[in-house]
């Protein structure tokens, strides 16, 4: 998919020429001042606090784009940043929600329909599937050869190969244009808890001792680096329209995990304390368990599953948040 469409407000007060690539849509900061009627300086401040905060990454949800531009009587070709929609729809919740709910609603609907005449099957999208699972072989071979050095214990080891070998078929699915959103129909959306910092905080502490206790930490052990993870828990439970932007218990554990072991509010431990609040956070919303009383991720493959996050890169975020969301669904 590689078009222009024209956006008018319902109340016809503003219209953008919305570019549609890489199955999501674009606009650029100017185009958002239009759409959402605020200040530049507004918008861009907006923009700079949803990426302070982690709650979206710069690298996957802002691209340049060439755009031809009149300056004086000259025309000129500039690279422009623009912002996909789940920027657009971070902005719009912060500046206008009324006109970002009805943008969200248009720009969705115009995806599905491009989705279902096939525009986005082509040959670059093919491409990228291939190179996924030429990763996906590749982060094996790295593992296995971690686990010959000593690098991961045995267990370890097993559980991050038991974790890829086992759910090879989703990075499949979840890479095909057909199938790349995650089914909403076993997601559990009644959500009875959010993490307060406070808490939160004091619990880290408490793991803290315990680690120290057992030479596993140091006193850099969940010392904070500054704001940011007051930020992470903030984006967890934003709403959007009175609605969780995250609405399910799956995608909120998902981004807890990935954004606390990914944006490194920490000095030291991220990668435990991501762990222990992802496990905290499904315990507390009665979501740890299979039906059949079994824990849905053991300890090993928790373990295996932040590693896998941390191993991962800012593009393969996406695929990432779905995987830690089919191994907690249902």
């Amino acid at each position: 998919m590689n078009q222009v469409e024209i956006y008018q407000t319902r109340d016809k007060q503003a219209q953008v020429e919305v570019k549609f690539e890489g199955d999501t849509v674009w606009l650029s900061q100017q185009q958002l001042v239009s759409l959402f009627t605020g200040s530049r300086s507004n918008i861009v401040e907006h923009i700079k606090n949803i990426y302070k905060t982690g709650e979206l990454e710069e690298n996957s949800t802002c691209r340049k784009f060439r755009q031809v531009r009149i300056e004086g009587k000259r025309k000129v070709e500039r690279q422009i940043d623009h912002y996909n929609l789940d920027v657009i729809i971070g902005v719009g919740y912060r500046v206008n929600s009324r006109r970002g709910t009805q943008f969200r609603q248009w720009a969705t609907q115009r995806l599905k329909e491009h989705l279902v005449k096939g525009y986005t099957l082509n040959e670059k999208r093919l491409t990228q599937v291939l190179d996924n699972m030429q990763q996906l072989e590749h982060a094996i071979k790295l593992i296995q050869q971690s686990g010959k050095t000593g690098e991961l214990s045995i267990a370890e080891t097993k559980g991050l190969l038991d974790i890829i070998t086992n759910y090879t078929q989703s990075f499949i699915l979840l890479n095909r244009f057909d199938s790349k959103n995650l089914s909403e129909e076993k997601l559990n959306e009644n959500i009875t808890y959010e993490i307060q910092l406070s808490e939160a905080i004091n619990a880290i502490e408490e793991l803290k001792k315990q680690l120290i206790k057992k030479k596993e930490a140091s006193a850099l052990f969940g010392k904070q680096k500054d704001e940011s993870f007051a930020g992470i828990l903030k984006s967890i439970v934003q709403t959007f329209d009175g609605e969780y932007l995250y609405k399910s218990i799956e995608e909120q554990a998902a981004h807890l995990l990935y954004f606390v072991i990914k944006n490194h509010p920490f000095t030291d431990g991220n990668k435990r304390i991501g762990a222990f609040l992802f496990v905290w956070f499904l315990e507390k919303n009665k979501h740890r368990f299979k039906k059949s009383g079994e824990l849905k991720i053991n300890d090993n493959a928790l373990v295996a599953l932040a590693l896998l996050v941390a191993q991962s890169t800012p593009d393969d975020k996406g695929i990432m948040i779905k995987l830690v969301m089919n191994l907690i669904r249902g």
